[in-house]
């Protein structure tokens, strides 16, 4: 809903879920040298051809973003901006943006690829998020999983957050977003610097552009905005799957104004199977950014995209005489 929202802006293109920036960012020592254009060329055709980056959901020509990728800066965050800046040109928009739920582990990462990004944060009552994943078609995970992945996206919101670069991370509620959707709408859009436009209030009238209709898990997104799923936990979670949340994600929920229902505490083996699967999560979560840092050692090329004035500016490189320095979005 907030992507479409978002797209429905008349400067700001936000593509359906991509799936190639995390992966291309763990895969770029693979790439090799970036300064050579047929290493560029390689990590163009991979990005377009691989189907598990859903490049086709894009409506792009796979060559021309090739060929714009092979022209381009040779860092890496600049070659997946370049895809997502053809995106946002196929709608006559400046700005683009990507959108994943887990996006929230990766925060550094994202960072070192756009140094000047912004980072928008919806959070939604964690008992209505675990219901919803449980009826996701492509969702595999246990409700334990599912808990454990509410609490470590609250975690980063209070704990990680803080730590990002100022005026860089805005956050909201989805409950307040539906209830009252272009209050929340104008906030976000000072934030991002740009003015609120009254057809952001309204995401289904692009649900058929950014939305793929293989999607078909989407499609309340194609009606008016609503709050009739807030709080619909209590209908779609049975009893142990409430005291569980709430046994697990009390404090977290009471922070962000969330009521608790008053379950009973949940049973000491459900609790252990929790603790079990937050404690797996825990350890790859620490194994990933250890690998990471080993990485990072044997990079040939910096990584930070060169799209933007900002983000040359950032890299300390100098910009061409007499231009004007200002800080592109």
């Amino acid at each position: 809903m907030l992507q479409l929202m978002t797209h429905a802006h008349p400067r700001i293109a936000i593509p359906p879920e991509t799936r190639f920036m995390v992966a291309a960012y763990q895969r770029r020592l693979h790439f090799g040298d970036l300064n050579d254009p047929a290493h560029r060329r390689e990590l163009a055709e991979w990005v377009v051809n691989r189907r598990q980056s859903r490049f086709h959901d894009l409506g792009l020509e796979g060559e021309e973003v090739v060929e714009q990728i092979v022209a381009g800066p040779s860092t890496l965050g600049s070659a997946l901006g370049i895809v997502l800046r053809a995106y946002a040109a196929r709608h006559g928009k400046p700005r683009w943006g990507d959108k994943r739920p887990s996006y929230f582990q990766h925060i550094d990462v994202l960072l070192r690829l756009f140094p000047d990004a912004q980072f928008v944060h919806l959070i939604r009552d964690g008992r209505d998020c675990v219901a919803s994943l449980k009826e996701m078609p492509w969702y595999s995970g246990s409700v334990y999983s599912a808990v454990a992945a509410w609490a470590e996206a609250i975690d980063f919101a209070r704990h990680g957050a803080p730590k990002l670069p100022e005026g860089s991370y805005h956050e909201l509620r989805y409950e307040d977003l539906t209830t009252d959707p272009e209050a929340h709408l104008r906030r976000l859009c000072d934030f991002l610097g740009e003015d609120f436009d009254p057809v952001m209030c309204e995401p289904k009238l692009v649900a058929d552009i950014a939305c793929p209709a293989h999607k078909s898990w989407h499609s309340r997104t194609h009606e008016d905005v609503t709050t009739s799923r807030s709080g619909s936990w209590t209908e779609r979670l049975d009893p142990w799957e409430i005291s569980l949340c709430e046994s697990v994600l009390g404090d977290r929920l009471e922070t962000y104004g969330y009521e608790l229902s008053g379950a009973p505490k949940t049973e000491t083996s459900r609790m252990v199977a929790y603790e079990r699967t937050a404690a797996k999560r825990k350890l790859a979560r620490f194994k990933r950014v250890a690998f990471d840092r080993l990485t990072r050692l044997r990079e040939p090329n910096p990584l930070g995209a060169r799209l933007t004035t900002g983000q040359l500016v950032l890299a300390g490189v100098p910009l061409p005489r007499n231009e004007p320095v200002k800080v592109d979005n």
